[in-house]
């Protein structure tokens, strides 16, 4: 095999082109890692609504929650960024955003390294003109090297973990950094009831992720019933509120009391990405809870409300971006040890790496027909 297959769009709106390119020299602190699934997140549909408020650097591949196998690697790329051994036929995952470990906020702040100053990007901010010209999870391989890009973080997945398991490990290490951001602030103990806005993946992750931190009740507020809401009942979640049906926010916050009680609950997190949660998840909450936004990855626009609600209900607002380097393993770990506990795989739905399997994963995506749109480049790898 000569050729590698990516896949690039040209911009906001553009299709998916699937390009072929040279196999790469692998560098002697370099690897190339065969995709065995890529998910589609909501930042790469926003990206490609043109929602993204920084440059980008078109034409470039998305793709950024990915899991996959070694097939070659240099003399010294040993290990992993935990410092566990890496070799040919290793499972492992990149995360999107690598922290540079030398910046200002790397060095004396690092558990908020995610607004690190000057982190690698995959998937996002590095374009297909940049040699060897794989850079993100929509692709057949990604390349990785450790001399081209100091800061670079690979993980290694347990042996026996499915690929199509170990991509969820990016979006869910999101969401128990985010209940970690409440608990570090006092937001978040045992027991809480906690209500999440939003049934996508994030969504959903969340329900189970809450669970496992000590959650005692969860409460999912989102649409559609299918697959989204049946989904998060069977990831856990106490009762489901479906907002095409109770369509006022007066109605939503009213059913929500009603079922956590009349005080509210402990807990709100943000995992839709629609600014209209926050004023509306803010009086789901009881007098002194935590409100947590994690949903707003682009800038879908301001929000009305009023200070003096969260001055007189005495609420923490938390907001949390990403995850940090040191993050990451808590997420794989947590897919390992309940593998069998959750329906993981069930949140995804499966495309062929073709240009028309692109556009599908995405346009489905879009139409929330599905939960967590997954391309799979080589099947083989992920049965």
């Amino acid at each position: 095999m000569d050729q590698i297959r990516v896949c690039t769009h040209a911009g906001p709106g553009s299709e998916p082109v699937i390009r072929s390119v040279p196999w790469p020299k692998v560098g002697k602190k370099a690897a190339l890692i065969k995709v065995g699934a890529c998910g589609v997140c909501g930042t790469d549909l926003h990206i490609l609504k043109g929602h993204w408020p920084k440059p980008l650097p078109w034409p470039f591949t998305l793709g950024h929650e990915l899991g996959g196998i070694i097939v070659e690697c240099g003399d010294e790329f040993t290990e992993d960024f935990m410092s566990k051994p890496l070799k040919v036929g290793s499972k492992v995952m990149i995360p999107p955003l690598m922290p540079c470990g030398s910046c200002y906020y790397c060095i004396h702040y690092p558990l908020t390294a995610n607004k690190c100053l000057t982190p690698v990007y995959y998937g996002r901010y590095l374009g297909f003109d940049k040699a060897p010209h794989m850079w993100g999870g929509w692709a057949e391989y990604v390349y990785v090297d450790l001399d081209m890009l100091p800061g670079t973080k690979i993980y290694k997945l347990p042996d026996d973990m499915s690929l199509r398991l170990g991509a969820l490990s990016e979006p869910l290490t999101s969401c128990i950094r985010a209940f970690n951001r409440a608990s570090r602030a006092g937001g978040f103990s045992w027991g809480d009831t906690v209500v999440i806005q939003g049934s996508g993946p994030i969504g959903i992750l969340a329900v189970a992720a809450a669970q496992e931190m000590g959650a005692g009740r969860v409460i999912c507020v989102g649409a559609p019933e299918e697959p989204r809401l049946k989904l998060a009942r069977e990831f856990g979640a106490e009762a489901t509120v479906n907002i095409e049906e109770i369509k006022s926010p007066e109605a939503r916050i009213a059913r929500v009391r009603d079922i956590v009680g009349g005080f509210g609950a402990d807990l709100v997190m943000d995992c839709s990405g629609h600014p209209s949660a926050g004023p509306e998840g803010i009086e789901m909450l009881r007098d002194g809870g935590t409100y947590v936004e994690m949903g707003q990855f682009t800038d879908a626009g301001s929000i009305e409300t009023s200070w003096h609600r969260i001055c007189t209900k005495d609420i923490n607002v938390l907001g949390s971006w990403g995850f940090t380097a040191n993050d990451l393993p808590l997420g794989v770990d947590m897919l390992h040890r309940t593998a069998g506990k959750y329906p993981w795989l069930k949140m995804q739905t499966i495309y062929p790496f073709t240009e028309e399997g692109v556009a599908q994963a995405v346009r489905d995506a879009m139409a929330m027909k599905t939960v967590k749109s997954t391309i799979v480049p080589w099947p083989e790898l992920v049965e």
